[in-house]
């Protein structure tokens, strides 16, 4: 592993409005991105979003004909830039072996708990939110689940026994130390990646 890497920089909206042309939805999502990450749905109201985003409402509804439309393809973007550039691919990286890659996600969470933009985690904000028998409660259940499989192939990598038991528990942990870190507790990544490692040795052949 790298000692000097550092976690990639989530983006904000600035960031995701340089990803394309000026176009009325680059700017639409950009604003979102930003808002729903950080202030989770239901404060978030269509007129703000049209206001942030500079966009006349009708071209707002042209492009999202309703508010959950929009959200639905933030918690699309949310998952190919948080979990898919930010963590996954991340921990893929600084680990040399498939165990050292489970050990590394908690390591990424480390430094993105310090960062000033720590916005926790959006599926799990936005299932809570809206509950599990909401549309956008089950999308985010399903990306949760999405998350757990890319973990569960680790892990059958790694030649762990029981392998998609071992990924619905380190998922506790991985939720469980986000939550903490936003009750404050900046050590909770380390507390999670030492119980990750017992859970490894725990589920070795």
């Amino acid at each position: 592993m790298n000692p000097e890497a550092k976690v990639p920089a989530f983006p904000e909206a600035a960031a995701v409005a340089e990803s394309g042309p000026a176009h009325s939805v680059d700017r639409i999502m950009a604003v979102a991105y930003e808002l729903f990450s950080t202030r989770g749905v239901r404060d978030v109201g269509v007129n703000e979003l049209i206001e942030r985003s500079g966009v006349a409402k009708a071209t707002f509804y042209r492009h999202f004909p309703s508010k959950d439309s929009l959200v639905f393809a933030f918690l699309e973007q949310r998952d190919k830039q948080w979990t898919m550039n930010g963590i996954l691919s991340e921990a893929r990286r600084r680990g040399s072996t498939p165990q050292e890659q489970l050990l590394a996600i908690f390591d990424v969470f480390g430094e993105w708990f310090l960062r000033e933009d720590f916005e926790a985690c959006s599926f799990v904000r936005v299932m809570l939110e809206m509950g599990p028998a909401h549309p956008l409660g089950q999308a985010s259940i399903d990306y949760l689940a999405k998350i757990r499989g890319h973990v569960q192939a680790v892990a059958e990598e790694a030649g762990l026994v029981r392998p998609e038991e071992f990924a619905r528990s380190l998922l506790i942990l991985m939720k469980g130390s986000v939550i903490q870190a936003v009750e404050g507790d900046m050590l909770a990544a380390e507390r999670a990646r030492q119980m990750a490692v017992w859970l490894i040795g725990h589920h070795s052949g």
